[in-house]
């Protein structure tokens, strides 16, 4: 039998940022008008630029996502013209995720609507606590954090 719990809601971390996500999305999303993609595609087309066409194992990594979600999420933006898988020029057996000139395009369209959308955020949560937000998320995504919440005490 499963004890219940009062309260979780209150005290669990993973149930507060995934309902905080699940708002943020939709605020985002809300945000990006009739650019025809989410947020969280913007974000992955703006991660590729930032990355410099990385390898698909490079781009999993960045995003703390297994290889195959990753290969779900890119396939409505390759089936769209907007990225492009490419093998490796030193690596045959790997392949790099590079945007399209549509993509690129897609892309830049967006970066207004997401800079409104993350002023928005900075004003409404206070511009201190964003910063220190995006700190504390950063650090709960990084490979360090995974290991020491692996570790047993």
């Amino acid at each position: 039998m499963i004890k219940q719990h009062q309260g979780v809601w209150e005290f669990c971390t993973h149930s507060a940022v995934r309902r905080a996500a699940r708002q943020l999305g939709q605020l985002y999303d809300g945000m990006m008008g009739d650019a025809g993609l989410r947020g969280t595609q913007f974000s992955l087309l703006t991660q590729i630029v930032h990355l410099g066409m990385p390898t698909q194992k490079m781009l999993a990594e960045a995003l703390v996502m297994d290889l195959s979600a990753l290969g779900h999420t890119l396939k409505p933006l390759i089936r769209d013209g907007l990225v492009e898988l490419v093998v490796d020029d030193k690596d045959r057996r790997a392949k790099r995720v590079r945007l399209t000139q549509d993509g690129i395009r897609q892309q830049q369209a967006m970066l207004a609507a997401w800079e409104q959308a993350q002023a928005r955020f900075d004003k409404a949560f206070g511009k201190e606590k964003s910063e220190e937000l995006r700190r504390a998320l950063a650090f709960i995504a990084s490979p360090e954090f995974a290991k020491a919440f692996r570790e047993e005490t």
